[in-house]
């Protein structure tokens, strides 16, 4: 049967649902106290803004992305900046399984600051149409939707990106294009997001010394599901809003025992092996950057191809760059920061700053009073980030004489042992030695009791 046809009956089955099945237990016997607050945030959130769920914006090719749109309310037109945050991820405005609005915080805090907040699905994803690939490409639709932002009558010309993780590794690659809208970056554990920069070729952390990163194997098992239910191009706008209180399209996908999982051989067949949805890993899909991730080498033309960024593409954008020590991408992230620096225009070169959290991967604002990580603590982690961005967009674009490029320093890093926060005007700091380590053992390092080392030398 034809896709088309194939997703037409499965839409027409979903409208049908909620008339077949009998009702659900609501979590709200169990977090009463919770869901009313959400229900009671999301309603003083509609008092301050106007709202558009499931604007559906179409791309120069047609496709169009579902995009939900939050602008304050009686906004002059040609007066508001915004921020844009674009994702695989599900950020629908209903939380399904819990029977209430989802939490609405940072949207409420963008529009109280004088922002749009504008969230978008990369296509194939959720009720984004078209077919789906990792970080989104083509990179034309990151183009458009910015075009399509600062067309709108309140936009100001001016867009900040942010996000963390897949919601930030697309930024830079987008970012290469030169948009004139995008005046400004906020990426955070974008490390997945960098192809080759320097002597790192991990495209996108798919590799490590060669080698495939495992666990992107069992995140790839959640994220690429071609095989979705799409509806009609004619349905109206205020029907996908009520049908997305319904169902959210996110596939509940069935548990996997992945310390076997990924024992299967040929790895190749890790995902059909576990029942997995077919998609850009293994399988002939027709994607952007020609499919079968798997069989690609780190130097394959392919990788070129897609929405990763590599140190060949001009960047010229002032970013605020957010890293933790304790993540997967670490370095790439930054040899990226220190390459932008290198390699950007005076003016934008200026305008590059770093922050490093002893905290795992897009976890800052979790630090505590005592941050733990693993079995370390490492003391009191907290930084005020909401104050710190903001002031950053409100300088970039809005305009204002903040005074925050005064004082802030290039690189504010947090250095374990002595649990504290320290800034620098370079990294590494000047004065640091880099000391490297060598696995050694007497040939019994195989377990806790072994006799494994770390040496200064090779032996």
């Amino acid at each position: 049967m034809p896709d088309i046809a194939r997703n037409r009956i499965l839409a027409a089955f979903l409208l049908c649902v909620p008339a077949i099945l009998p009702a659900r237990p609501l979590a709200a016997q169990a977090n009463a106290q919770l869901l009313e607050q959400r229900n009671q945030r999301l309603a003083a959130l509609e008092q301050i803004a106007d709202v558009q769920r499931k604007v559906m914006v179409p791309m120069r090719d047609g496709v169009r992305l579902q995009t939900d749109v939050y602008v304050p309310r009686g906004a002059a037109p040609g007066s508001v900046p915004a921020i844009f945050v674009r994702t695989p991820y599900n950020f629908n405005w209903w939380d399904v399984r819990n029977g209430a609005p989802r939490d609405v915080g940072t949207i409420t805090e963008a529009i109280r600051r004088g922002y749009a907040y504008v969230e978008q699905n990369e296509r194939g994803r959720y009720f984004s149409e078209g077919e789906w690939d990792i970080l989104g490409p083509p990179l034309t639709d990151g183009y458009d939707a910015l075009s399509w932002i600062a067309a709108q009558p309140w936009s100001n010309g001016k867009v900040g990106l942010q996000g963390c993780s897949s919601t930030a590794e697309w930024q830079m690659a987008v970012a290469s294009l030169g948009h004139p809208a995008l005046a400004a970056m906020v990426p955070q554990g974008y490390g997945a997001g960098v192809g080759k920069v320097g002597r790192f070729w991990e495209q996108g952390n798919w590799y490590r010394g060669g080698a495939v990163q495992m666990l992107f194997i069992a995140w790839l098992h959640g994220v690429q599901n071609t095989q979705r239910p799409q509806f009609p191009k004619a349905i109206a706008q205020d029907d996908l809003v009520r049908l997305s209180k319904y169902f959210d399209l996110s596939p509940q996908m069935p548990r996997v025992d992945w310390s076997q999982g990924l024992r299967h051989l040929p790895v190749q067949d890790i995902l059909r092996a576990v029942d997995g949805p077919e998609g850009i890993f293994a399988d002939p899909a027709p994607v952007a950057t020609g499919g079968r991730m798997i069989q690609r080498a780190p130097g394959d033309p392919a990788w070129f191809k897609g929405g990763l960024y590599h140190d060949a593409m001009p960047l010229e954008v002032p970013s605020m760059w957010f890293m933790s020590w304790y993540d997967v991408s670490t370095s790439p992230n930054i040899e990226l920061f220190n390459h932008v620096r290198k390699t950007a225009s005076p003016a934008v070169a200026g305008k590059q700053y770093a922050v490093i959290a002893p905290t795992l991967h897009c976890s800052y604002t979790r630090a505590t009073e005592q941050t733990v990580v693993g079995e370390r603590d490492v003391g009191d982690a907290r930084w005020d980030y909401a104050s710190l961005i903001y002031g950053w967009f409100d300088h970039l674009l809005k305009g204002l004489d903040n005074g925050l490029l005064d004082t802030l320093p290039k690189v504010r890093y947090y250095t374990m042992g002595l649990n504290q926060w320290q800034s620098s005007d370079t990294w590494p700091p000047r004065g640091a030695e880099t000391m490297t380590l060598f696995l050694s053992s007497a040939g019994g390092a195989n377990t806790l009791n072994g006799d494994g080392r770390l040496a200064t030398g090779a032996r």
